[in-house]
């Protein structure tokens, strides 16, 4: 397995961030929040910054952990694809071809399949810049997004065929989802996982420490060559937590609190190691 982790949770900094990794004997980064800017905000100049780095440190940039498909499905989306593009060039100079991305917040107390049309439209469009850019969109399933359980993401992959799949089992948990029926159903879509777990609560554990079923999990991403991970600890608030959540929700930080977000991080790290 090689495993990489938003190591902006550890800290905010750059030079923070490849600190840690290289302390936990990490392959890598899902670049997030670098020096308090979102990746997607960067500069090109930033990015080359970034990536000189993470050459000079012997870690590579894994995946783009960006926003994209994180808005309204009302809000503006030709301004959104804008955002894509830069963020597109940006995976170019950070020497990355994956990013992240989700399929777009609905309104409330609605019928979520109401909208799939709507989503499938314009996350073609952004497969369609994507292969401009010979970049890989794969998405994740954030709580509160039209995808957010297993049969909707699956409706969405099996639509788009060009589609990949980031399997983060905390998030179905928080969806009241089965994370071994979410698998099942899932896994031959799967590029590559987060690595974080809860509690039935939704309430944040570390990893084999919630009812997610990690360790059965990455034992079948071992038999089928799913053999890259992403870290995400969210055991404490870190710098820019609230903005990853949707206006009106908190983040439950559980059982498993630390005294700085150095610690937090580690012990993720380790809790993982300790499954593997």
């Amino acid at each position: 397995m090689k495993i990489y982790a938003f190591a902006d949770e550890a800290c905010p900094t750059i030079d923070g961030q490849i600190k840690a990794m290289k302390r936990n004997g990490l392959n890598g980064l899902e670049i997030r929040n670098v020096d308090g800017t979102n990746v997607s905000d960067i500069t090109l100049e930033k990015a080359a910054e970034v990536t000189a780095k993470m050459d000079a440190a012997g870690l590579v940039v894994w995946s783009i952990g960006s926003p994209l498909g994180k808005i309204n499905i009302q809000d503006d989306f030709e301004e959104h694809l804008e955002k894509c593009r830069h963020t597109f060039e940006v995976a170019k100079v950070l020497g990355t071809k994956r990013i992240r991305m989700f399929s777009f917040y609905l309104p409330k107390n609605e019928d979520p399949l109401k909208y799939e049309a709507e989503v499938i439209k314009k996350l073609q469009r952004m497969l369609n810049l994507a292969k401009e850019y010979d970049v890989t969109l794969c998405h994740e399933n954030e709580k509160g997004i039209f995808g957010d359980n297993a049969d909707r993401c699956n409706r969405l992959l099996t639509a788009l065929p060009e589609l990949h799949c980031v399997f983060d089992p905390a998030n179905f948990i928080q969806c009241k989802q089965d994370t071994l029926e979410a698998f099942e159903l899932l896994k031959n879509r799967v590029n590559y996982m987060h690595i974080k777990d809860c509690l039935e609560d939704g309430s944040v554990v570390p990893a084999g420490k919630g009812v997610g079923n990690l360790p059965k999990i990455l034992a079948e991403c071992k038999e089928l060559g799913i053999d890259n991970l992403t870290i995400e600890p969210h055991l404490t608030v870190f710098d820019g937590l609230k903005e990853l959540e949707q206006e009106g929700e908190e983040s439950k930080v559980g059982l498993y609190t630390f005294p700085d977000s150095n610690t937090a991080f580690d012990a993720a790290c380790d809790a993982l190691k300790a499954i593997l």
